[in-house]
């Protein structure tokens, strides 16, 4: 199979669909990687470090398009990529569809087959193609969350985990899964007062029994989460609905119930967000304000990390491009029932019931 490897060109999206290590085990199974020029260098790989383990280069993200069966990315496609996918390419990334209609018709209408890193599921219903992004998402949160709590930021003022002598800030995350998770263990680790919130008590109870005593744990009803906000200084959105939109817990009207300068990082943004008020920011340009509220929501957190994020995310998809350029994607999808799961949009079906659902569009049974 020819894999191709473009460019991402999505706001300040440093990431790249693989690493030369990943290409060089692909290459290995007697398959082509064409990489678009200068496609890793802003995750520490030069063309010569693809080159040196057989892959090619080409020059435009149009060259990659027209060459390859299968698009190995990390961003969904973007408006300049749609007229570039033929009918039939196979194209294997995040999506995150039921967060952008103008996606999903594009894809329907080039009739491409679009299999999201999203919604692979596993029998226990973990999502093991968007866990290391969820890792890398949820520290970053906090890591985020304590600068913007800076003054000069527009924040309260407030130093995560305080000094001797004063307290330290109060946190409050909403979703206890991994991103909730990997964010309390950094902001326990900062020295803050964290409050993990979700509706799942065997989850809450194996959150208190293994992270730090300065985390605590709330059922996230919506008067506990009021009654929190009037002096929390940083809430982290956290919470996923496989392949769906995410709720909304925190309204336009709660905002008034916090102090001016508590800062909003929506991790969820990318499935429409979980704060009424949010909507995608960028790294070059990532927080806006209303109500005096600090509010961050780059969709692409993972992007500011790149060398960490590329690494992280071949160790985990690597292995099913390597079953899909194999056998090809409909034995692959056959084969491996998690990986069905992650098509989305095939040959102009949908055929993800979510994402249908979420747009009042046909749903089409991919087993039939």
């Amino acid at each position: 199979m020819i894999i191709g490897v473009p460019k991402e060109i999505k706001n300040n999206e440093n990431r790249v669909g693989m690493t030369p290590s990943g290409v060089a085990e692909v290459v290995k199974q007697g398959h082509q990687v064409y990489i678009q020029h200068t496609a890793g260098i802003n995750s520490g790989f030069p063309d010569e470090a693809y080159l040196s383990v057989g892959a090619q280069v080409l020059p435009t993200i149009e060259d990659v398009y027209a060459t390859a069966d299968m698009i190995v990315k990390v961003k969904e496609p973007i408006a300049p990529e749609y007229h570039l996918i033929r009918k039939g390419q196979l194209l294997f990334t995040y999506f995150h569809f039921a967060s952008d209609k103008e996606l999903t018709l594009a894809m329907i209408d080039n009739k491409s087959i679009c299999l999201a890193y999203e919604t692979v599921e596993k029998e226990d219903h973990s999502l093991p193609l968007l866990i290391p992004m969820s890792e890398v998402a949820g520290r970053m949160s906090i890591q985020e969350g304590a600068r913007f709590l800076e003054k000069p930021q527009g924040g309260k003022g407030i130093l995560l985990g305080g000094v001797p002598g004063v307290k330290p800030a109060k946190v409050l995350i909403l979703g206890g899964g991994i991103v909730g998770s990997n964010a309390a263990q950094m902001a326990a680790g900062m020295g803050a007062d964290v409050t993990v919130a979700d509706i799942n008590l065997s989850r809450l109870r194996y959150l208190s029994e293994t992270l730090p005593k300065n985390v605590k744990t709330l059922y996230a009803s919506e008067l506990r989460i009021k009654k929190e906000l009037p002096d929390v200084d940083l809430v982290i959105g956290s919470v996923l609905i496989p392949g769906d939109k995410a709720p909304h817990l925190i309204t336009r009207n709660m905002l008034a119930m916090m102090q001016s300068g508590t800062v909003l990082v929506d991790v969820a943004i990318d499935q429409g967000g979980c704060f009424e008020t949010s909507h995608p920011t960028t790294h070059s340009a990532p927080t806006y304000v209303i109500d005096g509220i600090v509010h961050y929501a780059v969709a692409n957190i993972p992007g500011a990390v790149p060398y960490t994020s590329t690494l992280a995310l071949t160790n985990v998809t690597l292995p099913y491009v390597i079953a899909l350029a194999n056998k090809g994607w409909k034995k692959a999808c056959k084969d491996d029932p998690a990986l069905a799961l992650g098509l989305n949009v095939v040959e102009g079906k949908v055929v993800y019931k979510v994402v249908a659902d979420v747009f009042d569009l046909k749903y089409e049974n991919i087993n039939l």
